[in-house]
C-alpha cells in the first residue's frame, strides 16, 4: 500500500460502525440479570393462573367426602327400616307389642330386643339375689324410686323380725318380652321370667319358717323395665313387679 486511505474502505468502516450502534440501541446490553427477570416474570404468570383457577374463599370438598355426605341419609333410612322390620319379626304377630317396639326403634335406632333380654335376665338374677341378701346399695342402682322404697321396706321389716333368707339362684328357664310401649318419651318393656330357686326363710333361732332349703322351686315374675329414649344413659331400671304365683 502507498499510505493512502481508500475511499471505499472508509465508507464500509463507517457503515459498519453505524450498523453496530443501531443494533446496540435496539437489543440493549447484557447485564447478567436477564435470567432473574425471566424467572420472576414466569413466577408472576403462574401465580395469576392459580388465582384465576381457584376463586378466593371457596373451599372445594373432595369428591369422596361429597359422595359420603350424600349417601349418609340414605344409609340411615335403610338402617331404620331394617331395625323396624327386625322388631316386627321379633314380635311374631303380636300387633300391640310390635307397634310399641317400632315406636321404640324410631326413637332409639340402636335398640335391639335380643340384647335387651340378655341384660334383663342378668338384672333379674342380681336383683333377686340382692333382695335376699338385703343389699340396698345394689338395689338402688337398678330400681326406680317407688320400687326401691317397696323393696327396702320389706328388707327393714324382715330385719326387725330377725329373719334371714337362705337362697340359691339355680337359673332362668325363660325370659319373654310380653309388652312394649313408648309414651311421653319413656319406653317401657315388660318381661315374663320363669326361674328356679332354692329359698328358705329362717327366724332368729335359725328355724325354717317358710320355704324349703332342699327343694328347687319354680317362680314366675312379671317385671317392667323403663328408660327415657332420648337419654344418653343406656341403662334400664325396674319400675314395676308382679308375681304370677
Amino acid at each position: 500500500m502507498d499510505g493512502r486511505i481508500d475511499v471505499t474502505t472508509l465508507l464500509f468502516l463507517v457503515l459498519a460502525v453505524v450498523i453496530f450502534l443501531k443494533l446496540r440501541s435496539v437489543l440493549g446490553r447484557r447485564t447478567g440479570h436477564e435470567q432473574t427477570r425471566f424467572e420472576r416474570y414466569k413466577a408472576q404468570q403462574e401465580a395469576r393462573q392459580r388465582t384465576s383457577e381457584v376463586p378466593e374463599k371457596v373451599v372445594t370438598l373432595p369428591r369422596r367426602d361429597r359422595e359420603e355426605a350424600d349417601a349418609r341419609p340414605a344409609q340411615e333410612q335403610e338402617a331404620r327400616a331394617e331395625g323396624e322390620q327386625r322388631v316386627r319379626d321379633f314380635a311374631a304377630g303380636n300387633t300391640e307389642m310390635g307397634k310399641g317396639l317400632v315406636d321404640l326403634v324410631r326413637s332409639d335406632p340402636s335398640f335391639d330386643p335380643a340384647p335387651f333380654l340378655q341384660g334383663a335376665k342378668a338384672a333379674y338374677e342380681i336383683i333377686v339375689t340382692a333382695f335376699a341378701e338385703g343389699n340396698r346399695k345394689t338395689l338402688k342402682d337398678l330400681l326406680n324410686t317407688d320400687v326401691y322404697d317397696g323393696f327396702s321396706r320389706a328388707i327393714t321389716e324382715r330385719e326387725s323380725r330377725g329373719e334371714q333368707i337362705d337362697q340359691s339362684f339355680v337359673g332362668i328357664k325363660s325370659a319373654d318380652l310380653v309388652e312394649a310401649e313408648v309414651k311421653g318419651g319413656m319406653a317401657q318393656l315388660t318381661v315374663k321370667f320363669v326361674s328356679e330357686l332354692i329359698s328358705a326363710t329362717r327366724d332368729r333361732a335359725g328355724v325354717v319358717i317358710s320355704g324349703d332349703p332342699k327343694r328347687i322351686r319354680e317362680v314366675t315374675d312379671i317385671w317392667t323395665f323403663a328408660r327415657e329414649v332420648m337419654s344418653r344413659n343406656p341403662n334400664w331400671k325396674l319400675v314395676a313387679t308382679q308375681a304370677a304365683n
